[in-house]
């Protein structure tokens, strides 16, 4: 295996789930996985049922999904548990996120680690099949993983069937439901109707999704207990996080972080900042603006809440004073609208409105009733979707307006500003809608 690229800095004393990696520098197979932290433990699956130890483990730490929701782990697994039929457990290692590296990272150097904790959920709630699912665009990743898996068929460690698949990378097929539609021969798109996939979901059966990330920290509480995943982060939200850190910052790659730092101190751990911020896009594309003065906030959801943000994928790209944060966000909603399912009116036709009005801000070219237009058509997405992706794109609007306020003034009355004539400073993928969804 390849080693990544992304190496950056880091805290000993919050390093759980890169550990192996900060202390050899290479991936770990299955011979390095196991003389580090043992064999996966013997779950209650495999004895009473009933009694399921690791669910209430889960809940004992209080992990929480790491893919964006921040749903409570035990939870999660609780409802598959009580459904009817035989579960299915499905790893979300898709990432379709395109500031966000967490995922490939982990699943790169320490694969094990997710492996193990699909198979511990797995039993616990008496799973008979694993499926791996990863984006198509990356043969690389797709072999590493399959390797992974060929390892452990080898030395007869699984007492579950692992079935990596390689699925269409658009911005929305990495929702829960877009891959329990794929996996039952249909399209990599959100499904917006009843039954929820704990209910009936691949094969009709009760399905758990879950985020890579989430499944490597199940993996270590189950064999060091919540006590010990509580020694990191904060009473209400413990444990360790990945945070994909990119943008004018000197070390750009993946830090793993206690919830709580202060979002100042994950920039300084990437290196610091290259040059004076204007602001941070936390989340992702579908996340949040926040201006440079609150760099102090920590990172958790409760703290986040106040200015209305939220950890998402686990995301923060700094944004130059010299950048223009309306020409960056324009090209973000453009993306957004080009990667939409295309299934219901708030992406149909909401979207690209916004989009396109958002673009005309951007390039100083707005009439008169611009931006109470945008403020009104940012207003109609949410919470009408078959999915969430335009109540994410709404939010990213939304914030932009807010964040940089200073900027919209200027757009409209003068044209646009010094930084929208710079070259573009955010990574962001042609806006081109996905080859296919099958």
């Amino acid at each position: 295996m390849n080693a990544p690229a992304e190496q950056v800095t880091w805290a000993a004393t919050e390093t759980r789930l890169l550990s192996g990696w900060y202390a050899t520098g290479r991936p770990a197979d299955l011979t390095d996985h196991l003389r580090r932290h043992g064999s996966p433990p013997v779950t209650a699956a495999r004895g009473n049922h009933r009694s399921r130890p690791l669910i209430r483990a889960l809940e004992a730490a209080g992990l929480t999904g790491r893919g964006g929701a921040g749903f409570p782990t035990a939870e999660k697994l609780r409802a598959v548990a009580a459904g009817r039929g035989r579960p299915v457990v499905v790893v979300n290692a898709m990432e379709s996120e395109p500031a966000s590296h967490k995922d490939r990272f982990l699943l790169a150097v320490a694969p094990h680690l997710v492996l193990d904790g699909a198979v511990l959920a797995a039993e616990a709630i008496g799973a008979d099949s694993v499926h791996l699912c990863v984006p198509r665009g990356s043969s690389a990743q797709y072999w590493q993983l399959r390797r992974a898996v060929d390892e452990r068929r080898a030395a007869c460690l699984d007492e579950v069937d692992l079935r990596p698949h390689a699925l269409p990378h658009a911005y929305v097929s990495s929702e829960s439901t877009s891959l329990v539609r794929w996996l039952n021969g249909g399209e990599a798109r959100p499904l917006g109707t009843p039954p929820r996939s704990h209910e009936r979901g691949v094969g009709r059966r009760p399905t758990l999704v879950h985020n890579a990330e989430t499944l490597a920290h199940l993996a270590l509480i189950a064999r060091y207990g919540p006590g010990w995943f509580r020694q990191a982060g904060t009473p209400d939200e413990p444990g360790t996080t990945l945070v994909t850190v990119s943008g004018a910052v000197a070390a750009p790659g993946v830090l793993e972080v206690a919830l709580g730092t202060p979002l100042a101190t994950v920039l300084d751990r990437a290196g610091g900042a290259v040059e004076p911020l204007r602001a941070v896009l936390l989340g992702g594309f579908a996340g949040t603006w926040l201006a440079a003065e609150h760099l102090g906030t920590p990172l958790t959801r409760y703290d986040l809440a106040r200015l209305g943000a939220a950890p998402g994928a686990g995301v923060l790209v700094a944004l130059p004073r010299a950048a223009c944060g309306l020409t960056e966000t324009a090209r973000i909603l453009a993306y957004l609208a080009a990667h939409s399912a295309g299934q219901c009116g708030p992406c149909r036709f909401g979207l690209p409105a916004v989009a396109d009005d958002f673009a005309a801000l951007a390039a100083g070219q707005a009439d008169a009733f611009l931006l109470s237009r945008l403020r009104r058509r940012t207003g109609l997405l949410p919470d009408r979707g078959a999915c969430r992706h335009p109540d994410g794109a709404a939010r990213l609007a939304a914030s932009a307006l807010e964040c940089f306020a200073d900027d919209v003034d200027h757009h409209l009355t003068h044209g646009t500003c010094p930084g929208a004539r710079r070259p573009p400073r955010l990574s962001v993928p042609a806006a081109t809608p996905p080859e296919t969804w099958r």
